[in-house]
């Protein structure tokens, strides 16, 4: 029924402001990287949300154009060609294949399915900033376990805390932001001790700079649980951040489940004839995060050379646990052309990115009183 609220035009009431949900009260907001400051001395790098800083792979543009001349039609919903491509190459069935914008997107799809009010989900912390958010957005209550010493999951902690409650368990490895990479064994043993009706949702979206043969694998895990869910994304080694291409792999009731969650027509056609063509270049991807994990390699051993408690990393980032030091860190960084991501009271993510940028902050961290 349509209300009406009789009043004198002499002496108007204070508009009412519009009702929201009580749940977003809580929610932080996610905070992007900040873009590096222009300066006319010398280049300023943004080296705050783990961009790849090399150009999209041979072929990508000119794809990303020749299916830009159709955006005036909807793209394929499903992405079948790219879902085919990737079934292939994955070796599984595309019936266990949803995408989504991103793997934060795909992610918020996989909260929707799985829990509602009144519902738990597990995950370290500190990890991924965006997991209290899409958690919270579902009216769901966060479950955040303690990082063991050397910033890495505590399995065991997270075992403990799974509940009658629990709809979700998250673990990302590499973990966001201090990255280390959980092992396949500990994983295996923690999927084990898990409920059968309980979603583990293995977050993988820095698995191609993993270098640890002891590195946990998501799909083989998978293929032995029906559980579990594998979560990637285009955006980091394969360097599509602006076109938002993510995807999970997971047995066939879940991953219709996600498809059903899904902005309907979210991933363009322009994001998916270029995730195709990345797909197809290989080599040169190869070639690209091997250098990156060079230079990540360089950078944290000259981290470690100044006296830096760097954790072993496994992802296109090195952390630096500052504690309330952090903001201040950042501020120091920024003043000289290089912007960080900082998380404040707790520490600094630094993206590895072009030679020059990694100079400029180990000379920076060098630098630091």
């Amino acid at each position: 029924m349509t209300r009406f609220t009789d009043r004198p035009d002499s002496t108007p009431d204070a508009p009412r402001p519009v009702q929201l949900r009580s749940a977003l009260d809580e929610l932080p907001s996610y905070r992007p990287g900040r873009p590096a400051p222009a300066s006319g001395e010398r280049p300023a790098f943004k080296v705050s949300s783990n961009e790849n800083p090399y150009p999209p792979l041979p072929g990508v543009v000119e794809a990303a154009v020749s299916a830009a001349a159709e955006m005036n039609r909807y793209p394929d919903m499903f992405a079948s060609g790219l879902v085919a491509v990737l079934a292939d190459r994955l070796g599984v069935p595309p019936e266990h294949l949803a995408t989504g914008t991103g793997s934060v997107g795909v992610l918020q799809q996989i909260v929707q399915a799985t829990t509602g009010e009144g519902d738990e989900v597990v995950y370290a912390w500190r990890s991924f900033e965006a997991y209290p958010i899409v958690v919270g957005i579902s009216g769901a209550r966060s479950v955040r376990v303690p990082l063991a010493p050397g910033a890495r999951h505590d399995l065991d902690a997270m075992a403990a805390a799974v509940t009658d409650r629990t709809r979700l368990v998250l673990v990302c490895s590499p973990n966001n932001p201090t990255g280390p990479v959980v092992g396949h064994d500990e994983l295996a043993a923690f999927v084990r001790r898990v409920p059968e009706d309980v979603l583990v949702v293995v977050d993988e979206a820095y698995r191609e700079f993993v270098r640890d043969p002891d590195g946990a694998d998501g799909l083989a895990l998978y293929r032995e649980h029906p559980n579990v869910c594998v979560l990637r994304t285009f955006s980091k080694a394969y360097g599509l951040a602006g076109l938002r291409v993510g995807y999970a792999v997971a047995h066939e009731r879940v991953a219709d489940a996600l498809r059903k969650t899904a902005v309907p027509f979210g991933v363009s056609g322009v994001a998916q004839r270029a995730a195709v063509e990345s797909l197809a270049h290989e080599d040169a991807l190869l070639e690209r995060v091997e250098a990156l994990v060079a230079e990540r390699t360089r950078v944290r051993e000259a981290l470690l050379s100044q006296g830096w408690d760097v954790p072993v990393t496994h992802a296109n980032f090195v952390w630096l646990a500052l504690g309330e030091r952090t903001t201040d860190f950042a501020a120091h960084c920024e003043a000289h052309g290089l912007v960080v991501r900082p998380f404040a009271g707790e520490g600094c993510r630094v993206t590895i990115g072009e030679q020059e940028a990694n100079d400029r902050f180990i000379q920076l961290a060098s630098d630091w009183p």
